[in-house]
């Protein structure tokens, strides 16, 4: 089944030459004041989605971020895409450590620092210890940006209760005491 990107946005893809690995999806709200909000949805790796289509995790994102009138992401323009890892597959994805793509970490800051929120798309069942430790690693050092988590990963979620808040609290400091620590698990 392929999936279209919602109504009344403009999608900018960024890939490798090869085409081997999606490093990030501007997805951009058409129509919207100048002055709106970014919110960076990082999520486990890229499936199909590019400017023309979006995949299912995508579309529900945009669902979850333009369309459900959630006070979360009220005045949100933009929201942008990353992944843990960047290698684009659709099923059997096995998270190896070349997956992760050349230019990727680069690509989760960039999108990271230009967003006044950030989503941990990824749900509960993120086996990819070293992976999230990247990510909480660079959170940790931010001031003012609003966190959020999902209740599960976007291609297998309802709704209801879907965003939750994110605090540090709820972590244990051996995920994030070595944010340097890219692969080694």
């Amino acid at each position: 089944m392929r999936y279209q990107h919602i109504e009344g946005v403009k999608v900018k893809a960024n890939f490798s030459e090869d085409l081997r690995y999606r490093y990030r999806l501007e997805i951009t709200l058409q129509n919207a004041p100048a002055s709106g909000k970014t919110a960076c949805v990082v999520m486990m790796n890229p499936s199909y989605a590019n400017e023309e289509v979006a995949d299912k995790s995508v579309q529900f994102m945009e669902k979850v971020v333009f369309q459900k009138h959630l006070p979360e992401f009220a005045g949100v323009k933009k929201l942008i895409v990353v992944n843990q890892f960047a290698f684009i597959q659709t099923n059997a994805f096995e998270g190896l450590e070349h997956e992760i793509g050349p230019e990727n970490n680069a690509a989760i800051k960039w999108a990271i620092k230009k967003s006044d929120i950030i989503i941990l798309g990824w749900g509960v069942a993120n086996r990819f210890e070293a992976r999230k430790n990247f990510v909480l690693g660079l959170l940790r050092k931010l001031k003012h940006k609003q966190l959020f988590k999902t209740k599960k990963h976007p291609s297998r979620a309802g709704f209801d209760g879907f965003i939750q808040p994110f605090y540090f609290a709820d972590v244990t400091d051996d995920l994030v005491e070595n944010p340097k620590k890219l692969w080694k698990s």
